[in-house]
């Protein structure tokens, strides 16, 4: 069976309920993880989001206090977690277990 198969406790597919755990962030990454007990799938994504917009959106509230260098530095983040959010909603549609660096191994360990 490929990965992200099998059963979700939402009634979606795996690959559509990985995407959806990247639509709004780090607030639908938490919505799966909170619905979802039984696919590991989709429990990765959803954990995955969850640490990694997370994380974007301290440092944005971090850099947005900055005045002119941290608002620069806060659009450069800005394009690049866009960039990043549409690779991870792709990968997670295609099935795929796209682990990022740090965060991809700490979703792994809480997904189970």
């Amino acid at each position: 069976m490929p990965k992200g198969k099998g059963k979700t406790s939402t009634g979606l597919e795996p690959n559509v309920a990985g995407l959806l755990c990247y639509v709004l962030g780090w607030v639908t990454g938490l919505v799966f993880f909170l619905l979802e007990k039984d696919n590991k799938f989709v429990r990765f994504h959803a954990m995955q989001s969850i640490v990694t917009f997370g994380a974007i959106n301290v440092a944005y509230l971090i850099l947005f206090c900055i005045p002119i260098i941290g608002w620069v530095f806060s659009w450069i983040l800005w394009v690049l977690s866009f960039v990043l959010w549409i690779i991870l909603m792709i990968k997670a549609y295609q099935g795929q277990k796209y682990k990022l660096p740090w965060a991809g191994d700490f979703a792994e360990k809480q997904a189970g």
